[in-house]
């Protein structure tokens, strides 16, 4: 007898199943007719996609600059997993470890390549940070935590050393089992062609739609040359919205163009969670869809691209063997206003709602989806 059954689950191709649950794991994905412990009976009106991932986000609370809680921005907002990006380095990563496994949120890190992660806006500005010895042993002693390596280069974060923090970041990188490296892009120096110049597959661009003239289009509005180049060979792009890295413009501009993200992520912490113009990650997602992606590329790029970019086997989704991590959200017309990170707005006729997320084949249900009484989990 399985565990949890969802019974006519409308999937994001607009098909219904019923999804059975057992042990933590999803067991069965078809028309079941074996009996559960208990049945939940969505009658095709929720949407169920694997857990959503925000693969940029800062959550470790005990973080002077951008803090939260994993939670918070987690399992409350319908997402099973987070990613927390460079939050903190491998002095500080032990203590967020410890504290992320109270969280029902299931919790990742890209470690910072500065030791001390975000102490500080300019963590890069002093090479003596950048200790290899000291990131090889956290990644050593955090296997399943550490999925990857942050490097914010921006003028503000790197100071007078240029692409150099980068350059040790790739040397980083490649000593430890290149594991995916996300890059920040933000004002110049260092230019962005130099950045992208550097990079190699499945390392990641985040702030990839960012307003500021160190974007990746030119002035005339074209592709840079570079981030083609770097597309190319596999380099891949996240949003990484912000308090101020996202763009109407430019995000629009360049999905015209044919330049999709492979992920949307929030780039959220408790300032722009609540006072914006971030808000929450299905917020975000809702400014793709009004920007004309369709509801699979949203939801792909929260769920199978965020897993398979920085290689969460166990999630991404909705197959049997897989981590019982899914999603309960619907689709509901409420005419907003969006507003992105330059104060810019766009109107947006539906939004996604989230109601609940089931993680490891436990369900919590979201504000909204107490609030919304569609069923209950």
């Amino acid at each position: 007898m399985f565990d949890l059954l969802l019974r006519r689950a409308r999937l994001t191709d607009d098909t219904l199943t019923d999804i059975a649950i057992q042990d933590g794991k999803i067991a069965a994905v078809g028309d079941i007719t074996d009996p559960a412990h208990r049945t939940v009976e969505l009658n095709g009106e929720t949407y169920v996609s694997a857990g959503w991932i925000d693969s940029h986000v800062h959550c470790y609370p005990n973080s002077p600059i951008y803090f939260d809680e994993p939670d918070s921005v987690g399992i409350a907002t319908g997402i099973t997993s987070v990613v927390d990006a460079g939050s903190t380095g491998a002095d500080d990563v032990d203590d967020f470890y410890a504290i992320t496994r109270q969280a029902a949120t299931e919790v990742y890190a890209l470690l910072n390549i500065s030791r001390v992660g975000l102490i500080a806006q300019n963590e890069l500005a002093d090479m003596n940070n950048i200790d290899a010895g000291a990131v090889q042993q956290a990644v050593a002693r955090h296997p399943d935590f550490i999925v990857g390596l942050k490097a914010r280069m921006s003028s503000s974060v790197v100071g007078d050393n240029g692409i150099t923090p980068l350059e040790r970041g790739k040397a980083m990188q490649k000593a430890n089992g290149d594991l995916p490296l996300m890059v920040h892009i933000g004002n110049n120096p260092p230019n962005l062609d130099e950045i992208a110049d550097l990079l190699s597959s499945g390392d990641i661009i985040t702030h990839c739609y960012n307003g500021k003239p160190n974007r990746i289009l030119t002035p005339t509005g074209e592709l840079r040359a570079s981030v083609t180049r770097a597309l190319k060979r596999g380099v891949r792009l996240d949003v990484g919205h912000g308090t101020a890295s996202f763009s109407f413009e430019v995000a629009k501009r360049a999905i015209a163009l044919g330049i999709l993200p492979h992920t949307i992520s929030s780039d959220i912490y408790c300032r722009n969670r609540l006072n914006g113009p971030v808000g929450s990650l299905a917020s975000v997602m809702s400014k793709f869809l009004a920007i004309g992606l369709s509801l699979p590329q949203v939801i792909d790029c929260v769920t199978a691209h965020a897993a398979d970019g920085l290689h969460l086997a166990r999630k991404g989704r909705i197959q049997p063997g897989l981590d019982a991590d899914l999603t309960l959200f619907t689709i509901k017309r409420q005419p907003t206003l969006l507003v992105d990170a330059d104060n810019d707005s766009l109107q947006a006729e539906h939004i996604l709602v989230p109601l609940a997320a089931i993680r490891a084949g436990k369900g919590y249900m979201t504000e909204q989806g107490r609030t919304e009484h569609v069923f209950d989990l």
